[in-house]
């Protein structure tokens, strides 16, 4: 019984392998994310029911702050960069605190911030696994 056990587990991807594939699905998540706020400047897509160009300056200058930052931190998350990740991390935190502290200026989404901070979460428990593992 033991040794069906050690086969079924050597079959199993390890956490480093995880870690990657959840890093490289983060990329893909900002390169959409970040075209997602290029449309909105380029005029393919409303805010709030308003042009880019109508909204508020606090509003515009988060838009483009984003679009920038969202396009290189994909760039850099695919290619497994730790300034990719720690960017990635400044721009989630960025998200939690432009919902949760500044509502007034860009609204209230909690499933955004549970997302953000589930999305974190589950990072930070992928890399002490892989780190872990890594030790073994």
């Amino acid at each position: 019984m033991p040794g069906v056990f050690v086969e079924l587990m050597k079959r199993v991807p390890s956490f480093q392998f995880l870690l990657h594939a959840y890093v490289r699905l983060l990329a893909g998540f900002m390169l959409i994310a970040g075209l997602n706020y290029w449309s909105a400047i380029l005029g393919a897509r409303l805010i709030e029911g308003v042009p880019f160009e109508d909204v508020s300056t606090q509003i515009q200058s988060t838009v483009v702050f984003f679009a920038i930052l969202d396009l290189v931190t994909a760039i850099g998350l695919w290619l497994l960069s730790s300034w990719g990740t720690v960017m990635w991390l400044f721009r989630s935190l960025a998200q939690v605190v432009m919902y949760s502290v500044f509502p007034m200026v860009f609204g209230r989404s909690p499933v955004e911030v549970v997302f953000y901070i589930s999305a974190i979460a589950l990072y930070l428990v992928l890399l002490y696994l892989a780190e872990r593992e890594q030790r073994a």
